[in-house]
């Protein structure tokens, strides 16, 4: 088995609430109020849609904004993992990864563990160049609509809006909670809210919430997971080494994301803002790019990364609960 690279969980499509689009030259991320649900496979006007795009739209004219989905793991870290992240945005690779207590970075004198406090107080951080991104990996009920299921296969939704964040955090530990631990038998969905806030200028933001499929009481749901959970096991599958497998296989990598998914997460969420405040640098690996490192770089790995560079070129501001 290869040492260095995470073993994230097979992706078969996407989940947007959002897209990028061209302005005056330069590609850009724009909100949306619905989802997409889109292949892996880009071409020039964009992501491919996914033929469960069009299956789950009941009407063409009406918004797409519930999707009904399962999870793969019982444990709620494995299906949605959100960290603090620092990208650099030429290469498209993480830089720094932290929870608000320790950080893993890449420095000049190699990988370090570090302690991390967030953005809020992190001088690396200063000019939006680092904030939260989760990634939620669910698998798209269809077993009320045509086509087949890839029962390992997942679809991921990305985002660094704090809303979406928080609100699928809560709700994958109280459904964790309340059903025993059987969070990959439940029948859940996706959906998309709106809410308006001073810092929107009242205008509506949305974000993805994570609730029970319509006309389901939370009691029934809990007594046929059970069932199904007995069933299961007395057939030979077993959740607890599933969950076992993905927890181990995620720790294989100091980092998830490759430098091919970088590049598009970087393009979609830390767009590059002109006129934004570099931060105060810190001596990470090929933050620019490419360049030997000065006497100051020179200095900087003789102290363990320690010793402040000059500020380097913009980094990318993201656009926050703009996104979800």
């Amino acid at each position: 088995m290869l040492k260095g690279l995470a073993l994230t969980p097979p992706a078969i499509g996407r989940i947007s609430i959002g897209k990028v689009v061209e302005k005056n030259g330069r590609r850009l991320p724009e909100k949306d109020d619905e989802f997409t649900i889109t292949s892996q496979v880009q071409h020039a006007e964009g992501w491919i849609p996914h033929p469960l795009d069009t299956t789950l739209r009941t009407d063409p004219q009406t918004k797409l904004r519930s999707i009904p989905v399962r999870l793969l793991f019982d444990d709620p870290d494995l299906s949605l993992r959100a960290n603090y992240t620092l990208f650099d945005r030429k290469a498209g690779r993480p830089l720094c990864v932290g929870d608000g207590e320790r950080c893993k970075r890449s420095t000049s004198s190699g990988m370090q563990n570090l302690d991390c406090p967030s953005p809020a107080a992190c001088p690396l951080a200063d000019g939006g160049a680092c904030k939260p991104y989760g990634r939620l990996h669910v698998r798209i009920d269809t077993e009320d609509v045509s086509g087949g299921q890839d029962e390992l296969g997942s679809f991921v939704f990305r985002t660094t809006g704090f809303n979406s964040i928080r609100t699928l955090s809560a709700r994958l530990r109280y459904f964790q909670a309340v059903s025993g631990g059987l969070l990959a038998e439940l029948p859940l969905e996706l959906r998309l809210r709106g809410k308006s806030t001073t810092l929107s200028h009242r205008m509506p933001v949305y974000y993805v919430d994570l609730t029970l499929r319509a006309g389901q009481g939370l009691m029934e749901v809990v007594a046929r997971a059970r069932e199904h959970r007995a069933r299961a096991q007395a057939m030979g599958l077993d959740q607890l080494a599933l969950d076992e497998a993905a927890r181990q296989g995620l720790a294989l990598g100091a980092f998830e994301e490759s430098e091919e998914e970088g590049e598009g997460v970087v393009e979609e969420f830390y767009p590059e803002e002109p006129g934004r405040p570099s931060p105060n640098g810190i001596p990470l690996v090929s933050m620019a790019g490419a360049g030997r490192p000065g006497l100051k770089g020179k200095l900087a790995q003789k102290l363990g990364g320690s010793l402040p560079l000059t500020p380097g070129p913009t980094v990318p501001h993201g656009t926050g609960d703009a996104r979800g």
